[in-house]
């Protein structure tokens, strides 16, 4: 499988990276293509400009190359911090320039007439790791869990991605290093377990 793994985190060594790395390394010795992209190493540009809100404009190279990387993915991994209850805005705006319409998702009509949205990604699974710093349980009370309904809803359920998991790790700051190597253990696994071996 073609499995393509998104990372938004700018500090470089953060838990983020290492996780990336580890589901990346992981996927690899089972035999997948792996393609990790780090957007803050490659200073990703997230701002959406007035020409590609043009209907039938031709994508600058750059995001040209990551929305072909996506439609030719068979799995997608996103890995990104909680800020605000949203993802970083470099990852944010890597949504808004490479989810292209007409390539990831196009709208049509069901058979009443009525307008809806035509999931196009090819990939049939997603498996997105955050981290936070506030307990679970907190987060839940006062905020819900806007983060799940973005990914599951809004972004890979809407291009067409039927299933999507999603691991949170928290609190981040002051967890332990055995405590990090669990939660890689972990995300390695669930990565496993969502794209398991060809072979």
């Amino acid at each position: 499988m073609n499995i393509l793994i998104v990372l938004a985190h700018p500090r470089l060594g953060s838990f983020n990276h290492g996780i990336a790395q580890r589901i990346a390394s992981e996927l690899a010795a089972v035999g997948h293509t792996v393609t990790l992209r780090d957007l803050c190493a490659e200073r990703f540009d997230p701002n959406f400009t007035e020409d590609e809100l043009q209907r039938g404009n031709v994508a600058p190279p750059l995001i040209r190359e990551h929305a072909d990387a996506v439609l030719a993915a068979d799995g997608i991994v996103v890995v990104h911090p909680n800020w605000w209850g949203q993802p970083p805005a470099v990852l944010k705006g890597w949504l808004d320039r490479v989810l292209r319409p007409g390539e990831a998702y196009r709208f049509g009509t069901n058979d009443r007439g009525e307008g809806v949205v035509i999931g196009q990604l090819k990939a049939r699974a997603a498996l997105v790791v955050t981290t936070s710093n506030t307990p679970r349980e907190a987060e839940l009370e006062r905020y819900g869990d806007p983060l799940d309904n973005l990914w599951k809803r809004c972004v890979w359920g809407f291009c067409g991605i039927d299933k999507v998991e999603r691991i949170n790790f928290e609190p981040v700051i002051g967890s332990s290093d055995d405590c990090r190597s669990a939660w890689l253990t972990q995300c390695a696994r669930q990565a496993l377990a969502l794209f398991p071996s060809a072979e």
